[in-house]
C-alpha cells in the first residue's frame, strides 16, 4: 500500500535497481561452483566451435551445422564469464562505453548468422557472419586486457605501411 501511495503522489524513487540487485544477490554461488560453471560453459563453447569447424566439410548441411555450432559455442563462451562476475556485472561490462560497439556487432552477427543459415539459406553470408562473429568476439575479449586493442591497432598499422 505504501508503494501505491508513493507512486500516486509522485514520490516513487524507481526501485528497478534494487530489484536487479536483489536478483543478483539471490543468485550468488560459491567460488568453487562459479569456477566449475565457468570451466564447463567455456569447454562446451570451445568443443562446439571445434565440432562445428570439423562438420563444415560435410556436403549440403555442413555450413548450417557449422554456423549453428559455432554460434552456440560463442554464446556458451560468453555466458561462461557470467559465472565469474555474475550476470548483472557481466551485462554492465558488456554495455560499458569501451565494449558497447563490439558487443552490438557481436550480438548482431550472432543473429544474422542464424538468419542466413536458416531463413535466407545463403551459405556465403553465413560464413561471412561467422567470420565477423569471430572478429567481434576477439575485439570484445581484447577490451578486457589493458592496452591490448592499442597493440593490435599498432601492429596492423605497421603491417599496412
Amino acid at each position: 500500500m505504501d508503494k501505491l501511495k508513493k507512486v500516486l503522489s509522485g514520490q516513487d524513487n524507481n526501485d528497478d535497481g534494487d530489484i536487479l540487485q536483489a536478483a543478483n544477490q539471490a543468485s550468488t554461488l560459491g567460488w568453487g561452483t562459479r569456477m566449475k560453471g565457468f570451466i564447463a560453459c567455456f569447454v562446451l563453447g570451445v568443443l562446439c566451435s571445434i565440432l562445428g569447424t570439423c562438420l563444415l566439410w560435410i556436403p549440403r548441411v555442413g555450413l548450417i551445422l557449422f554456423a549453428v555450432l559455432y554460434t552456440f559455442g560463442n554464446v556458451a563462451s560468453l555466458c561462461s564469464t557470467m559465472f565469474l562476475m555474475g550476470p548483472l556485472n557481466q551485462l554492465k561490462r558488456m554495455c560499458a562505453r569501451e565494449r558497447a560497439l563490439a558487443t552490438a556487432i557481436m550480438l548482431t552477427c550472432l543473429v544474422l548468422t542464424m538468419c542466413s543459415a536458416f531463413w535466407w539459406k545463403n551459405n556465403g553470408l553465413a560464413l561471412l557472419f561467422c567470420i565477423l562473429q569471430f572478429l567481434a568476439f576477439a575485439w570484445y575479449g581484447l577490451s578486457y586486457i589493458p592496452f591490448a586493442r592499442d597493440a593490435v591497432i599498432k601492429a596492423f598499422s605497421v603491417c599496412l605501411k
